[in-house]
Parts: C-alpha cells; sequence; structure tokens
C-alpha cells in the first residue's frame, strides 16, 4: 500500500500577557508543536471520526486515516 501524507495547517494565537500562555511560550519550538497537536488530534479526531467512517464506507481505491 502506498501511504502519501498530506497536512494541513493550524495557527494558535495566544495572549501573551495570560500567565497560561506565558508558561507556553517559555517551551522550546518543538515542544510547543508537539502540544498543541497532540491537544488538536485528542479534540478534533473523535469529532470527526464519524465523517472519516463514512469517507472510507465506500473507499475502493484510498482510504483516509489521520496520521501518527
Amino acid at each position: 500500500m502506498i501511504k502519501v501524507e498530506h497536512s494541513l495547517r493550524f495557527i494558535t494565537e495566544f495572549d501573551e500577557t495570560h500567565p497560561v500562555a506565558q508558561r507556553f511560550l517559555s517551551l522550546d519550538k518543538d515542544s510547543q508543536i508537539g502540544m498543541l497537536e497532540g491537544m488538536l488530534k485528542e479534540l478534533i479526531v473523535p469529532a470527526i471520526k464519524p465523517t472519516i467512517d463514512e469517507i472510507n464506507a465506500g473507499g475502493s481505491y484510498a482510504i483516509l486515516k489521520v496520521a501518527n
């Protein structure tokens, strides 16, 4: 099976005066991205799973999956 990974880009805006945002922004970029991507995956995947299942139901040549 051949896999084609595609990328959706999200932007999160922070109020840099908020204490929680300040703690987050003090992390290195890799940690910030990892945390945000993990949170998005936890929140979004369950919400879109029924749609992905519906798309894949008739998938004779391609199946959509969420990458790890």
